[in-house]
């Protein structure tokens, strides 16, 4: 019989690699202990939360009372017989298609007037950002005073042309729009800080070589500097959308939803229904409705993006 050899005892672990081991899983308690409060504070106040809210989305639930599970009927009443979700839903959507198309252009504006050869640029940016951080509560009440019928508008129109201005927080014809107008003036900073530095990036050498090829002016602008600073005006625009689809404080503020529901917007809808009305199970549908609305325009954005972005290789 041929001799069969015994295979080979595996070698034992060598003292550095047990200690490169033990210092391995030092290294993660210290980690885990580490990021563990930021861990306790995503769970408590991020995904608990939106946990909750679609389980309270399939509830009839009230602030104080019984609770009873009711499947998908708050969407149901949502969709089907709610008279003010859908008006508010439009006015969200009438807002966004206003908003964003206002605030990339005088962004996009002010990054290209502020060029390199602008004496006191950066002052200039600084006045422009300071509405962005300045709290959004002060702004409103600010523009509220100036667009009264006693305002400040009105007064110098009067004083000025003997013109009397319409009520622009009153009037339904007005009243989105002075939402509009006052959101682009408090919002239109930060995208212009954005727009700014991308036009900053923009190699010298090709804007050269497109003056050398007689582009200038429109040309330039539209053949040379904005395909070169697409990708940041497509984050402008993803991020703007995004928040103009939640606005809530500047026609809660200004206008309290009215004239009517005229300035309603789906966020300020969710607030009433689950803090005013006290249906919170109502109010959480809605929220996963926005959700999914928010989600599904995002994703659009996403796709055509490939039709005008231009990323450098």
């Amino acid at each position: 019989m041929a001799a069969t050899t015994a295979p080979a005892p595996a070698a034992a672990p060598t003292r550095p690699a047990r200690r490169r081991s033990a210092m391995a899983r030092a290294e993660s308690r210290h980690a885990l202990g580490f990021i563990s409060p930021a861990l306790l504070g995503l769970t408590v106040f991020t995904i608990g939360p939106v946990v909750l809210s679609v389980v309270m989305s399939l509830f009839d639930w009230p602030i104080f009372g019984e609770r009873a599970f009711s499947g998908i009927e708050n969407y149901r009443v949502l969709l089907t017989e709610d008279p003010d979700f859908w008006p508010s839903l439009r006015n969200s959507v009438v807002f966004t298609v206003l908003y964003v198309p206002i605030n990339i252009a005088v962004a996009l504006t002010l990054a290209l007037g502020l060029g390199p050869r602008i004496r006191g640029r950066s002052a200039f940016r600084v006045l422009f950002f300071i509405p962005v951080v300045t709290p959004i509560v002060a702004n409103v009440l600010v523009w509220k005073m100036m667009l009264q019928p006693q305002g400040l508008f009105n007064g110098l129109s009067t004083s000025l042309f003997g013109w009397t201005l319409p009520s622009f927080l009153a009037d339904q014809n007005w009243a989105m729009i002075s939402v509009v107008v006052m959101s682009v003036w408090a919002g239109m900073g930060y995208n212009m800080l954005i727009l700014s530095s991308a036009i900053e990036q923009v190699p010298v050498s090709v804007a050269e070589a497109a003056m050398l090829d007689g582009a200038r002016g429109w040309r330039m602008l539209r053949s040379v500097t904005l395909p070169m600073i697409s990708p940041a005006v497509f984050f402008a625009a993803v991020m703007t959308v995004i928040s103009s689809l939640q606005v809530f404080a500047q026609p809660q503020l200004l206008t309290g939803g009215g004239p009517g529901n005229a300035t309603m917007p789906l966020v300020m809808y969710i607030y009433n229904t689950g803090f005013k009305f006290q249906d919170l199970g109502l109010a959480a549908a809605g929220a996963w409705i926005l959700f999914v609305l928010i989600i599904g325009v995002t994703a659009f954005q996403f796709r055509a993006q490939k039709r005008w972005v231009h990323y450098e290789h």
